[in-house]
């Protein structure tokens, strides 16, 4: 039941565009049950909205890393290259989910320390994909966590173009420039 409610959180976010109209009665109905039952599952609204933030990052994640696995292990800079294009298709695909996530995607438990959170996670692993790059041979221009900050920020921006300006979807339609962008953190 847990997984039918998120799946109808996600397809409601999906047509809302975003979490503002998202309520336990809206999701109850799209389930195709009393509210009361959410709560056996969600404590309240927030902790629905943080199961949905959870589930929609492992998706990305699983996407990415089938992306990068779908690329033989010789070529480090093309799995770099499939991990920002699903990280793109997924932002793409899911206006809605793609801006709950990027709200709620890091925090900074404790003032001094790093932020940490999901989305950092997904830098990360870009940033771990530049690493292998480096190993491999394949010169970086900055450091591998600084190139994995620009190609995100970049795609981020550019995925926000599309969905806020011109209000258009497809993956088709940054990758290009993605791979503009990966090609300037290389020397």
């Amino acid at each position: 039941m847990r997984g039918e409610i998120l799946a109808a959180a996600g397809r409601l976010l999906a047509e809302l565009g975003g979490e503002d109209g998202l309520t336990i009665r809206g999701v109850a109905r799209a389930v195709g049950i009393a509210p009361a039952s959410i709560y056996q599952h969600f404590s309240d609204r927030a902790e629905l909205v943080r199961g949905l933030l959870d589930h929609e990052y492992a998706r990305l994640r699983d996407s990415m890393r089938a992306a990068e696995a779908a690329i033989g292990e010789s070529d480090p800079v093309g799995r770099v290259r499939a991990q920002i294009h699903a990280y793109c298709a997924f932002a793409m695909e899911n206006p809605g989910h793609y801006r709950l996530m990027l709200a709620n995607g890091a925090s900074r438990p404790d003032p001094d320390g790093r932020a940490e959170g999901p989305l950092l996670n997904v830098i990360d692993r870009l940033a771990a994909g530049f690493e292998r790059c480096v190993e491999a041979g394949h010169p970086l221009r900055v450091t591998p966590g600084r190139a994995a900050a620009v190609v995100f920020v970049g795609a981020h921006g550019r995925v926000a173009l599309f969905h806020s300006v011109l209000h258009r979807t497809g993956a088709e339609l940054v990758e290009p420039f993605v791979d503009e962008l990966v090609s300037l953190v290389f020397k």
